[in-house]
């Protein structure tokens, strides 16, 4: 075998064991730590090949690397050789591509991994998941917003992968996920114990306008502000302040959402268990008033019973006024209960009942033709209006202002403001109206007939004569005769045999004050006489003829 052959061979030979035993670039290698010098690791890979790494590739974030000449450690090569003839190796390489396996195989299986934060970047933090870095959002972090994450920083602790792309080299991870998780078995846990009526202690963890949350130990209710007392409450914070522990009881478990629904007021007496017995119907009461709707007032009787006197019931007079007008809140107001309804827990008040009816009283002290004075509050097309006593109306009706003028002319005489004296007609108090006359205030009518009564005979003075009748006045008393009454005879039923002037007797047949107008009647007079001279000569047995009766009449008055 020639030199050259061998040589050939040999080659052969080497290049194959080169083949077999150098390791590819970038793939991970079994090495031997050699050496610990000047803060590396001199670390023989094999195949006559040896390389350094920094020791702090071998410590996890902010611990001392535990490194020992004699430890076997996997190493990624980057390159068989450099300029100084070493291979270019690194744990933290190495220490990635086998963090990836290991994580993808945990991403996989929805198992969680260990890691720590060790950074803080725009949006959250960077956590070491052992080798590879991922991404932690700051939402992710807690189940609250985390105001200082120091206190976590460098801590061994188990995120849940929500994200992975090896290609990017890119993963997401939460740790909110995860105590989400043991929350919610300590939940379930806490949850099994309670049962709905039981009385539990709670720690009061925040305060919202409709309500508190309590902490029954690793669990959250809702005691809302409706709740809280059997008295109205305005706001949580009348009642509660965060960190006081209070007694609750549990009023509901939605057992799906395991949502909690707390009361306080439950553990105390209802005071609506004693309404009808301490506020019977018709009894007055002194209250407060709490609140003020367009529709009312309520008024506490008591903590917890409140009753709503509204707003028809609060003023005898004041009819369309907000009741804020009438009585602001916190004072104290004396009221009668109207009705009671225990099953909607509701208490109907009255206010004006506690005064007496400004109408009933005004009946009382001014009976019918009392005269009153009073300003002109209104006028309206149909009359007057009077403010008397006590904030009451009276009305002038158009046809009570004037005997003289109509109505309507009567009333261009009157101002608002002006003062006004009228007699009392009627007062009506159940429609709350008390009917006025101004007109009534003339009595010259009632001194002009004074002594005039239905059945008195008077002589009248004719006025005109009209084909309906003649007009005639007495005493300054105009009154009308029509045809018929003119004469019994018909013949004479004529009004143009009387003349203006002429003196008339005539019989009174009424008296009428409110027209002031007396009805009168020559046949009622003819009438009448003729009766009494019957009565007084003769006698129906006689036989005596009716002109022989008059005959006789007529001598004796001569």
């Amino acid at each position: 075998m020639s030199a050259n052959a061998s040589m050939e061979e040999f080659e052969a030979l080497l290049n194959e064991s080169f083949e077999i035993d150098t390791p590819n670039e970038g793939s991970v290698v079994k090495g031997k730590v050699i050496a610990v010098e000047a803060g590396q690791a001199i670390i023989d890979v094999g195949y006559k090949m040896e390389g350094r790494v920094d020791l702090k590739e071998f410590a996890s974030p902010g611990e001392q690397p535990d490194i020992h000449p004699g430890d076997e450690v996997e190493v990624y090569l980057r390159q068989v050789e450099n300029a100084r003839g070493e291979a270019v190796i690194s744990r933290e390489m190495a220490r990635r591509e086998e963090a990836w396996d290991r994580l993808e195989k945990a991403y996989a299986d929805e198992n969680r991994v260990e890691g720590a934060i060790f950074g803080r970047v725009k949006g959250g933090f960077t956590v070491d998941l052992g080798g590879a870095v991922a991404f932690l959002p700051g939402s992710q972090v807690d189940v609250r917003p985390v105001r200082d994450a120091g206190p976590l920083m460098g801590l061994k602790q188990p995120f849940q992968i929500l994200k992975m792309d090896r290609r990017r080299g890119n993963i997401v991870v939460s740790r909110r996920a995860i105590l989400e998780e043991s929350r919610a078995e300590q939940r379930a846990e806490v949850i099994a114990k309670l049962n709905e009526g039981d009385a539990v202690d709670g720690v009061v963890k925040n305060i919202t306008e409709y309500g508190a949350f309590v902490d029954l130990g690793g669990v959250d209710g809702l005691l809302h502000v409706t709740d809280m007392a059997w008295r109205r409450v305005n706001h949580p914070s009348e009642i509660l302040s965060i960190g006081e522990t209070v007694k609750v009881q549990v009023i509901k478990i939605n057992k799906e959402t395991h949502r909690i629904s707390l009361g306080m007021k439950q553990l105390q007496d209802d005071p609506w268990d004693t309404v009808e017995a301490k506020f019977p119907i018709a009894t007055v009461h002194t209250g407060r008033v709490t609140n003020i709707t367009d529709y009312g007032a309520f008024v506490e009787l008591e903590p917890g019973v409140e009753g709503l006197v509204h707003v028809s019931e609060m003023s005898w007079t004041k009819k369309n006024v907000h009741p804020g007008k009438i009585v602001s809140t916190s004072q104290e107001v004396e009221v009668m209960v109207l009705e009671i309804d225990t099953a909607k827990r509701r208490v109907s008040l009255g206010l004006k009942q506690t005064m007496r009816n400004p109408w009933e009283q005004f009946a009382e002290t001014h009976p019918e033709g009392t005269v009153v004075e009073g300003e002109v509050k209104n006028i309206t097309e149909f009359g007057l209006f009077i403010g008397l006593e006590n904030d009451i109306d009276g009305m002038v009706h158009l046809s009570d202002l004037s005997w003289d003028q109509r109505g309507e002319d009567a009333i261009q005489n009157y101002r608002k403001g002006d003062v006004v004296k009228a007699v009392v007609l009627e007062t009506d108090v159940e429609k709350e109206r008390i009917s006025l006359s101004v007109k009534a205030l003339d009595d010259s009518f009632t001194e002009a007939v004074g002594g005039v009564k239905r059945g008195s005979i008077i002589t009248v003075t004719v006025t005109a004569i009209e084909d309906g009748g003649i007009e005639v006045e007495y005493e300054g008393a105009k009154s009308f005769i029509r045809r018929s009454d003119l004469s019994r005879d018909r013949s004479e039923q004529r009004p143009e045999r009387f003349q203006v002037g002429d003196k008339v007797d005539v019989r009174v047949t009424n008296v009428d004050q409110k027209t002031r107008r007396l009805g009168l009647s020559i046949k009622a007079r003819e009438i009448a006489e003729e009766k009494e001279a019957v009565e007084q000569y003769g006698s129906s047995d006689s036989g005596a003829s009716l002109g022989d009766i008059l005959g006789a009449a007529l001598k004796g008055d001569k």
